[in-house]
């Protein structure tokens, strides 16, 4: 039974794993630029400061406040690799402009090119992700140290989600699928897989795996239901409204991108809570073998009612948190209730919020249910 299981779930992955292959050979590179070529080509390259001049204030220019001079080396492998440039630094009083640098600072440099040649060339951002590497790093240690063979499995299907968003999920939505459908049909996978490699293949999985898809879908059919009445268009955010200048993503419906942001993000607080109910019942039935199926289905609720109480708060503040800015310019700018809760962008994170805190409370009962019915299917069999 395990082998055939674990024989279709790998033929299942490789189906969309193919589609994502296929969406990504057919894509053509997204030019964000005209095509009259009037811009010339450029690259991005890695630098690292090698020397930084005093900083002098200009109280005659009326775009910025200073300025100070700087030498970068490029490190970026290639041809331009080693060559040193002296720049300038310009600094406008705005903290998301203003570059603090130092010597030894990794940076990234914007070049315009004219054949083999660097015509033009600026300092673009400071190079963040060696950073980032090193705090992946810190989580992977500290994830294998206490999660031990659990941790390596949660690693695995971390791993396995990224493939499976990146190569499956968005080429496709990108080539004008419904972005609602591929979400919980990805998202179904991204279960099952995440649900079966951590759990293994048992009626404990089993259960998660249909209250977790349940929860999906019925997050989902919320989601279009209210956001459809409540005329929610999907472009409250600016990455939606600069889907709009790419001309690969005019086909994309961007209000069925809405919902599909609200399943993607409502999966990781619903796999959680189908996984504990699930795995709480398994250790009480193997402690307690001649519990009764009803008292077996109120010590799961029982689980799943402690655990919603502090999901719940966990999934509406994290969305709140990401809010954080514009709430405190309502309060600072005393912006009425009727005017902040009918915005498109406020009345979009109460519905996500709200819809995806549903499908979290009702894949409790989901699994609970359906794991009774397996054991008792099994008892019967």
């Amino acid at each position: 039974m395990k082998k055939i299981v674990m024989s279709t779930l790998c033929m299942i992955f490789l189906l969309f794993l193919s589609a994502g292959v296929w969406a990504n050979s057919n894509d053509q590179d997204i030019n964000l630029y005209d095509t009259d070529n009037q811009i010339p080509p450029y690259t991005v390259l890695r630098g690292i400061i090698t020397y930084v001049g005093p900083y002098e204030e200009d109280t005659e220019h009326q775009f910025y406040l200073g300025r100070q001079d700087f030498r970068v080396r490029i490190t970026s492998k290639g041809k331009f690799y080693g060559k040193e440039f002296e720049l300038e630094n310009v600094k406008m009083g705005h903290p998301l402009y203003d570059l603090d640098l130092r010597v030894g600072q990794r940076v990234l440099l914007y070049a315009e090119l004219s054949g083999d040649e660097i015509i033009n060339i600026g300092i673009q951002s400071y190079a963040r992700d060696y950073y980032i590497y090193i705090l992946v790093g810190i989580f992977v240690v500290v994830l294998l140290l206490i999660g031990g063979l659990k941790g390596f499995k949660a690693l695995i299907t971390l791993t396995i989600m990224g493939i499976v968003i990146i190569l499956g999920l968005l080429p496709l939505i990108l080539k004008g699928y419904n972005p609602l459908i591929l979400a919980i049909s990805f998202s179904s996978l991204i279960a099952v897989l995440t649900l079966f490699i951590i759990g293994g293949v048992n009626n404990k999985s089993l259960a998660a795996t249909f209250g977790v898809i349940g929860g999906l879908i019925v997050a989902g059919a919320l989601a279009v239901i209210f956001g459809k009445v409540a005329h929610l268009t999907g472009f409250s955010s600016e990455e939606a409204q600069m889907l709009s200048f790419i001309d690969e993503a005019i086909k994309i419906d961007i209000q069925g991108l809405l919902f599909a942001g609200i399943i993607i993000g409502t999966l990781g607080a619903v796999l959680d809570v189908g996984m504990s109910v699930a795995s709480s019942m398994a250790e009480i039935q193997n402690s307690l073998p001649e519990i009764k199926p009803v008292a077996l289905l109120k010590a799961g609720m029982n689980v799943g009612r402690d655990i919603m109480g502090t999901m719940v708060n966990t999934l509406i503040l994290a969305y709140t948190g990401s809010s954080l800015p514009l709430l405190l310019i309502f309060r600072a700018y005393e912006t009425s209730y009727d005017r902040i809760i009918n915005m498109d962008l406020i009345a979009t994170e109460v519905v996500r919020s709200i819809v995806g805190s549903l499908g979290l409370i009702l894949t409790i009962p989901l699994t609970a249910s359906f794991y009774i019915l397996l054991i008792s299917k099994g008892k019967r069999g």
